[in-house]
């Protein structure tokens, strides 16, 4: 229905429009139907959107930002209320809000409270009665009137039906920026050009509950994503862009991931899809380890698929500051060396996400590991490295490569010309004199062996 971007890539002061209502009414539907893909988890039961997810959307040649939000109740237990908190912060930033109803139950009680909160609010609000199938549903709807907060306005977020109203009134509702924003930016700005190269992704990864979405709070430095002491609590991949004195990032945090056979969730399954899919969009990848519990084998399970992704990544022992004995830290140290050792010579850095113990250290490490991730290397300095590798120890038979280049980035990827298939032990020797020459660190690199034709 409308072409859609990443929130890495949205406006900021673009026109932003907010889901909002109790849990169940369909809202996650609605808001996959306005951008026109499926982006929020969808399950038909109360509570499966818990962060907020905002996507760039676009009616009619009209761009403006949407936000899904958990469901909003006025009680209920710690985890809802900061869900509920959640969905207040977004609130405060909105154009306006669509409040969503759901039409095949009627008013609630629930619905009411929201709606005197929402009198109290400053944006405008859209009433919404979804699940609006037929016309004797959409006769219905009326009794919504007693809410105060205008007509309602039916739709089917399921079937498409109405949709196209829907977002004719919210475009007639919202600031048009299509073509006033830029003309507005460049008469501030004339030289300003829009970013061609979009910022580096930081994805933090790990198995549930092992402190990734407290972490990514402190790193974006707000409550963004919902914290709280049970697992599972993150359904979606959250990312946020931050400015930071290396320039922008964008933090992506993932829910945690556990293997297939446990999965016995549909919405705990399109998380984990989601968080793969967001693994392997990034640029570097936090892994978080609970250093209470050591390195186990869901751990290593999860590591091996972020080493096939082939980004960086640095590895975090969470919760170093409950681990007082230091023979028991050397033997974490040693444990994590020992079982993690395939993904290479990663940077481990020992933190504390709640306390921020250790946290200032990841700056540099990741500036380093994205600019490695990122470099190219001229032809004629490849070529130099590999004839003094192969005159310091030659291929055995008379193989020899007869010419290299770097043909990508996104890892280092590099071609070899050889005259023959090289052994595996040899490819391994020129990877690492690559690596040391370059200084790629802990950054993957591939290489590709070409045999000359004949």
């Amino acid at each position: 229905m409308t072409e859609t971007k990443t929130n890495t890539e949205t406006n900021t002061s673009l026109p932003t429009v907010v889901i909002v209502g109790r849990p169940n009414v369909g809202k996650s539907t609605l808001f996959n139907r306005i951008v026109g893909e499926q982006v929020a988890i969808v399950e038909d039961r109360p509570g499966v959107t818990r962060d907020r997810k905002e996507i760039e959307a676009e009616w009619l040649g009209r761009p403006f930002l949407m936000v899904d939000t958990g469901g909003w109740l006025p009680t209920g237990s710690e985890l809802d209320a900061k869900v509920s908190r959640q969905v207040e912060a977004a609130v405060k930033k909105a154009d306006l809000v669509m409040f969503v109803v759901d039409g095949s139950v009627g008013l609630t009680d629930d619905d009411e409270s929201i709606a005197m909160w929402l009198r109290k609010i400053k944006p405008p609000v859209l009433l919404v009665t979804n699940k609006v199938d037929n016309d004797r549903r959409e006769r219905d709807r009326w009794e919504f009137m007693a809410l105060g907060l205008g007509d309602p306005l039916p739709v089917s977020a399921l079937h498409g039906r109405r949709a196209g109203d829907l977002l004719d009134e919210v475009i007639a509702r919202i600031p048009d920026v299509s073509a006033a924003g830029v003309a507005a930016l460049e008469e501030e700005d004339p030289d300003w050009v829009p970013p061609e190269i979009a910022p580096p992704r930081v994805a933090l990864v790990g198995r549930p509950n092992v402190g990734k979405s407290t972490l990514f709070n402190r790193l974006v430095g707000s409550d963004r994503s919902v914290v709280h002491d049970m697992p599972g609590t993150t359904r979606d991949a959250i990312d946020t862009l931050v400015e930071t004195p290396d320039g922008p990032m964008v933090f992506v945090d993932t829910a945690g991931m556990r293997r297939k056979s446990k999965i016995d969730d549909s919405a705990e399954y399109y998380s984990f899809v989601r968080s793969l899919r967001a693994i392997d969009d990034s640029d570097i990848a936090l892994f978080i380890i609970d250093a209470t519990e050591g390195v186990t084998g869901q751990d290593q399970r999860l590591a091996e698929r972020v080493d096939a992704a082939g980004c960086p990544i640095v590895l975090l022992l969470n919760k170093w500051e409950l681990i007082d004995d230091a023979d028991h830290r050397l033997d974490i140290l040693a444990d994590v060396k020992r079982k993690l050792g395939f993904i290479g010579d990663a940077p481990i850095l020992k933190i504390s996400a709640l306390s921020g113990m250790g946290v200032h250290k990841l700056a540099p490490i990741l500036h380093d590991a994205i600019e490695q991730y990122h470099r190219r290397v001229p032809t004629r300095d490849v070529n130099k490295v590999i004839a003094a590798a192969q005159q310091k120890q030659p291929a055995p038979g008379g193989i020899r490569v007869l010419y290299a280049l770097q043909g990508a980035t996104e890892p280092p990827t590099f071609t070899l010309f050889v005259n023959r298939e090289l052994p595996q032990t040899y490819l391994r020797y020129l990877e690492r004199s690559i690596r040391e020459a370059f200084e790629f660190g802990s950054t993957p690199i591939k290489l590709r062996v070409r045999r000359r034709t004949e």
